[in-house]
């Protein structure tokens, strides 16, 4: 096996990670990762002239481990003569604030923790411990998300801090974006098998974190289920998805490229509400091409998008290229295409303002839910997760812990189970109501969800009844009582990394 201090050498100068002089910001959880990466990068700093701050976020969700965690970085940077800060926030409290689930409040606030430093000390780089089994983990959640080229890219060994957006609200004082440092990942090459290899052959004793081993978290579930599954069928399953990322970033690099000199010949106006292509120009370039600045355009309109699905995109396509003026393509996020005389405009639909930050679905087709199972919401980075609990009590079930989260009588439930949007004539059963139905749509307004996004909210299905009004109202059918013999969790998480 390739040592992995030759592995972070080889990735840092193949993608220009580190520059001489550097200050580098090194994110320490004090796991295998990030503790390989400090050694690794201690060991390299005379060559590259670098200064190593180390940093160490405490999340405030483990007790007495995240206490020991924040101390055994603390000594580890003590014994090494590295400067260090570690400070704690309360991310589920944050996350109930925003309305965040939990894994997604965690990687925002640790992100602009990280930045917070960086700008306090006038750091070039934050790195971090990603490796390349995360890296294949991602490139599979992004297949099952329906990711275009952008997606199956997985992590970039080198990104700007900037293109992590919605870090605003986490920042403990605003930081232009401009003053943001990029992140590198010098362990992106390295398989997680090479890390703990490293971590022994070097006598280095990293701390264990329980949570990394709970299914109920996607990617945790992808990384011990799926994938090994998927090993059954190709041992070399992770390095395909690794070769996959790397073909998708050429692939997408080009893409760039060629689309960017489309975009200055196509645009006739951009403005921070819609943008307006030539019709004869944008009609004139290859399909990838159209695709593509279809795609770009519904991106700079709406920043917080992960992805646009193909669907959305070929739809929007074909009626810019054959439809009439005046005919109009859904796009995501209370976006559409429209077609005029001789322009193509993408902007708002109405005047919706921004997306709530929530799960929404984006999909006219009915997403079957499998119990136990997990479903990614299309262009979403969300995924509802169903589980069968094994055990419970009815404290747990009356004040969930998690804002979008329900608990519903599994035997209840008919079949099919499936997660779809409104159609005319939905009715629905409340909990308390005592069996009484109400129109969902006016269900909807009563709970005051703007109509702009009322076709998006998910409602969760069994048989042809609405049992849950996504992160609202549970169905008096299927609630639990005490007499309930078994219970079925849904929960919406979002999947970032």
């Amino acid at each position: 096996m390739t040592d992995v201090y030759q592995r972070v050498q080889d990735t840092i100068q193949a993608h220009g990670l580190l520059n001489p002089g550097d200050q580098v910001v090194v994110g320490v959880s004090g796991g295998p990762d990030s503790l390989c990466l400090l050694h690794a990068l201690k060991r390299l700093r005379r060559a590259y002239r670098m200064h190593l701050h180390v940093a160490h976020l405490n999340h405030g969700t483990r007790g007495r481990a995240s206490h020991a965690d924040a101390e055994f970085v603390e000594g580890i940077a003590a014994d090494w003569k590295l400067p260090v800060t570690v400070e704690k926030r309360d991310v589920p409290i944050l996350a109930e604030e925003h309305g965040l689930a939990f894994e997604e409040a965690a990687r925002r606030v640790r992100y602009a923790f990280l930045a917070q430093v960086a700008n306090t000390i006038g750091a070039d780089k934050i790195a971090v411990g990603h490796n390349a089994d995360d890296q294949a983990e991602t490139v599979l959640m992004h297949f099952l998300r329906g990711s275009g080229l952008a997606g199956l890219r997985g992590m970039l060994p080198l990104s700007p801090l900037a293109d992590y957006r919605l870090l605003e609200p986490f920042l403990e004082s605003p930081i232009p974006s401009r003053q943001l440092p990029a992140l590198v990942r010098p362990l992106l090459d390295t398989p997680r098998a090479a890390v703990e290899a490293y971590c022994a052959d070097h006598d280095l004793k990293p701390r264990f974190d329980r949570s990394n081993l709970d299914t109920t978290y996607f990617r945790n579930r992808l990384r011990h289920e799926l994938l090994p599954e998927l090993e059954t069928y190709n041992p070399n399953i992770r390095e395909i998805l690794r070769h996959t990322a790397a073909v998708a970033t050429a692939d997408y690099d080009l893409m760039v490229e060629q689309r960017e000199e489309a975009w200055s010949d196509i645009v006739r106006e951009e403005r921070a509400d819609a943008i307006v292509f030539d019709q004869t120009r944008w009609r004139s370039l290859p399909v990838a091409l159209q695709r593509a600045t279809v795609r770009q355009a519904t991106y700079r309109l709406r920043q917080s998008l992960r992805d646009v699905t193909f669907v959305h995109v070929e739809n929007a396509r074909q009626i810019a290229l054959g439809g009439e003026t005046g005919k109009q393509a859904t796009l995501p996020m209370g976006l559409a295409l429209t077609v005029g005389y001789e322009s193509i405009t993408i902007g708002e639909a109405a005047e919706t303002g921004p997306p709530p930050d929530e799960p929404l679905l984006w999909s006219d087709e009915p997403l079957p839910v499998p119990v136990p199972g997990t479903v990614p919401l299309p262009e979403s980075d969300w995924v509802l997760e169903a589980t069968i609990l094994e055990q419970w009590d009815m404290k747990e079930i009356t004040s969930p812990d998690h804002p979008w989260t329900a608990y519903l009588d599994a035997d209840a439930l008919a079949e099919p189970v499936q997660l779809r949007t409104r159609r005319p004539g939905d009715r629905f059963a409340p909990h308390g109501m005592e069996g009484h139905s109400v129109k969902v749509s006016e269900l909807m307004i009563n709970l005051k969800i703007p109509a702009a996004w009322r076709n998006n909210v998910p409602l969760l299905v069994a048989g042809s009844e609405v049992a849950w009004v996504c992160g609202r109202r549970v169905a008096e059918d299927v609630t639990v009582e005490a007499k309930t013999r078994q219970v079925a969790r849904f929960r919406f998480e979002r999947t970032s990394y």
